[in-house]
């Protein structure tokens, strides 16, 4: 994750304007990347976060290193130096070490330049960045010669006791000659070794054939750029049959305009056998509505004899007995159609950038055929036919299920991870959704959802929410940038404790909800449940009012378990070890934390806070990733016998909608206010002296409140959903934010956002279904939390 940098800005959709000659790359913190650089290239180091070290190793053409290849020609900010260190191993060496696939993807590009771990280990790195530098600084170095040029972002694991993760750095390389950079595209490092990698050129098509189980990739070069996509079961052209993929059978099986990484991925024809499996998606957006571009398209548009993907696709199928098609139905990958309200099917511009891709894997051995669509008369291709790329990898290689997410539309996509409790929970079921950048189980095949709802109720549950957002926002300064950023009153806070509270925009509109923890007297971390921008603008809010504090992200170095219920005290109870100095578990209050460890003083180390997101007594565990399987396993075997299950989201959101908790996205956006939100309470404006970003907007929201969050009982089993219109007559009065049926009170229940004056108990209301008028559900707006309204059993002792 990083911040907007200069000349980064997104102005042409799908693309960055780095300015000519100009490439990008991300390096994650703890990990390392390499870069080839010519002679007079220039390569510029940025620190989005602050006081990460960074570390350069360069190699000549002969794999003999030395930092004299690099000359240091900028420093800007404070606290920045470079510096050899000879006598010691580069920090690159423990890194590519470690058995991780970008680490191993690493070694194998220096090992085909000439350069082996021994060459490495021998080497003389230069350390950039040392010291506590600010957020975004930048070093910049010029190669002397042609050098391949390994660079490091050091750091080992956080432990849940420290504050300090490793974290991002960004490398821009500026090409003395940029030329070649329009000429040839920078393709995307392989993903594996392939058996297959050609280029399919703008405005042709090529088949291929791909074996049984093999993975193939297929590239965007340069963004913006559709490839339509088709395949046939070698088996069956044998039979003479040439059944191809069918979207409607597609459609209809999968639930879905078309298929994604996770349970629902597969491609099927048109006698519903599986062809092929979407195991990465960077894009996330594809058509599966309309046929490749044809002749009648471009001769309707008035381009007669126009080439087109129809006419390309037959040509390269005909060998193989295929029979030729006027328009063929195909899978449009980065073709970016929609269906507006009035079914119409529309185009825009695709959302893909230069090296976006689709990884597949074949279900049976394929025959198949990929296009560079040549359409330059609309946006399909932003008006500009560019090359598709496609790599096949043998079925040796191992690939793991992710689509890609983007902080914010200029950050670089991130494919969805795991967490550190994913080998555990990934034992116990194989459904899980992508939250947040990350795989979360949906419910536990040997449980299902509403059985851990009762577990959560009645004993206890266990919940793996790791996606969370952490921050570690130190400094001396940190009291006063969380004081000017949170609603609440930061200064009351005493080491240990824990607010909720709600971050807004001048407007008073929210960008997060979350809690803050006083670590110390300086130190603080924020944990929210948006993507991360939330971080982000706490580091701008810092960068604007010239605070002396930094902001990093510990999201990939602290994971958490939530173990929630009436008997999450005594089963923690039994296995947390805390110092003197620090509550017991069983002394813990309410919005308070611990620092502690599994078992005794040699333990693994954790916090420990009583906090939750069900409305029972319950904790949250914070541990890092690597500890994450041995932390599950001491609660579950302390749990099992109290009745401990684990738990998945769906029975986590009935239980959050019993409890009145909000969800970003649901109960409220960059457009609702905490009033609207149902927060209220986290505002202060009477006892908060000190100004906070959204005051004076929060004042007037206050005193003029235009709707508010309401409970609603329906009638019937029929249950309410997100966006579902709230009538009275003909006149909408609000909209529905999140529905379920509640086990517990057996009463369909509702949350939804009410206009004044229909937010009195009491009211009677209509839930609109269908376009809102056709169909309605009879309801009344009700009391809410719907259940324990009064926080009994959250805050209860016992």
């Amino acid at each position: 994750m990083t911040l907007l940098l200069p000349g980064e800005s997104v102005v042409v959709p799908g693309l960055m304007l780095l300015g000519e000659g100009v490439e990008r790359y991300r390096v994650t913190g703890g990990g390392a990347t390499v870069l080839a650089l010519d002679a007079g290239d220039e390569l510029e180091i940025v620190d989005p976060e602050g006081r990460q070290p960074c570390e350069l190793v360069a190699f000549d053409a002969s794999g003999q290193s030395d930092p004299a290849l690099l000359e240091v020609t900028g420093l800007e900010g404070s606290g920045g130096s470079a510096r050899t260190a000879g006598g010691s191993d580069p920090a690159a060496v423990g890194i590519l070490s470690a058995p991780l696939h970008d680490a191993r993807r690493v070694r194998a590009g220096l090992e085909r330049v000439g350069v082996d771990m021994p060459a490495l280990q021998a080497a003389t790195p230069l350390r950039l960045l040392d010291g506590d530098t600010p957020a975004n600084v930048t070093a910049r170095v010029t190669a002397l010669d042609d050098v391949a040029c390994v660079v490091a972002a050091p750091g080992g694991p956080m432990s849940a006791h420290e504050g300090a993760p490793p974290t991002d750095l960004i490398a821009h390389v500026h090409r003395r000659d940029p030329a070649g950079s329009d000429t040839e595209p920078l393709l995307p490092t392989p993903l594996a070794d392939p058996s297959q990698d050609f280029i399919v050129l703008a405005s042709t098509a090529r088949a291929y054939q791909v074996s049984k189980g093999d993975w193939f990739q297929v590239v965007d070069m340069e963004g913006r750029q559709c490839s339509d996509f088709q395949c046939f079961a070698v088996a069956d052209l044998e039979a003479g049959t040439d059944l191809c993929l069918d979207a409607t059978i597609t459609r209809s099986l999968m639930g879905a305009s078309y298929p994604m990484p996770g349970l629902y991925s597969k491609f099927f024809n048109a006698n519903m056998q599986p062809l092929v499996e979407v195991v990465q998606d960077t894009v996330g957006r594809h058509d599966t509505f309309n046929t490749a571009c044809n002749a009648r398209y471009y001769e309707e548009m008035g381009y007669p004899g126009h080439i087109n993907c129809t006419d390309n696709i037959n040509g390269e199928l005909g060998p193989y007995g295929v029979a030729a098609r006027r328009g063929w139905e195909a899978i449009n990958f980065f073709y970016n159609t929609q269906v507006d309200d009035a079914n119409q099917i529309y185009l825009d511009e695709p959302w893909s950038r230069p090296g976006d891709y689709v990884l597949l894997r074949a279900l049976e051995d394929l025959v198949c055929v990929s296009t560079a669509c040549p359409c330059d008369v609309d946006a399909a291709n932003g008006w500009n036919p560019t090359d598709i790329a496609v790599r096949v990898y043998p079925a040796a290689n191992m690939f793991k299920k992710a689509t890609a997410i983007r902080m914010t539309a200029d950050s670089e996509a991130q494919l969805t991870k795991e967490t550190g409790f994913h080998s555990r929970t990934a034992a116990l079921t194989r459904s899980f959704s992508e939250y947040c950048g990350y795989w979360l189980a949906d419910h536990f095949t040997a449980h299902g959802a509403v059985e851990e709802y009762w577990a959560c109720r009645q004993a206890a549950a266990a919940i793996d929410l790791s996606p969370l957002r952490k921050y570690e926002v130190t400094g001396p300064d940190a009291e006063l940038l969380m004081q000017t950023c949170v609603t609440r009153n930061v200064r009351k806070l005493a080491d240990g404790q824990v607010v909720y509270t709600a971050m807004c925009h001048p407007t008073g509109g929210m960008i997060d909800d979350g809690t803050v923890f006083r670590i110390g007297r300086e130190n603080f971390r924020w944990i929210g449940g948006q993507l991360g921008y939330s971080g982000v603008w706490l580091r701008e809010q810092a960068e604007r009012l010239g605070l002396n504090v930094w902001v990093r992200n510990s999201t990939e170095q602290l994971h958490n378990l939530q173990v929630q219920g009436p008997n999450s005290r005594r089963i923690l109870d039994e296995i947390i070890w805390t110092r003197p100095d620090q509550q017991a578990v069983s002394e813990l209050g309410w919005f308070r934390f611990s620092i502690a460890r599994i078992g005794d003083y040699d333990g693994i180390p954790l916090v420990v806070s009583r906090t939750g997101y069900t409305g029972e007594l319950g904790y949250e565990v914070f541990c890092h990733p690597s500890d994450a399987p041995a932390v599950w396993d001491a609660i579950f075997e302390a749990g099992t016998p109290h009745g401990l299950v684990p738990m998945g989201l769906s029975a986590l959101d009935m239980l959050r909608i019993e409890a009145g908790l909000v969800f970003a996205g649901h109960e409220f956006c960059d457009q609702t206010d905490p009033y609207e939100a149902g927060i209220g309470f986290t505002v202060p404006l009477k006892t908060k002296e000190d100004d906070f970003i959204g005051r004076d907007a929060l004042f007037d929201r206050r005193d003029n409140p235009q709707r508010r969050l309401v409970g609603l009982e329906l009638d019937g089993g029929e249950t309410a959903a997100l966006g579902d219109g709230v009538y009275v007559g003909r006149n909408h009065v609000g909209e529905v934010t999140s529905g379920t049926i509640s086990p517990i009170l057996r009463k369909n229940i509702a949350l939804c956002r009410m206009t004044l004056p229909y937010n009195e108990i009491g009211t009677a209301v209509e839930v609109g279904k269908l376009d809102g008028h056709e169909k309605r559900i009879a309801a009344e707006v009700v009391r809410y939390p719907f259940y324990d309204p009064d926080k009994s059993r959250v805050r209860g002792l016992t």
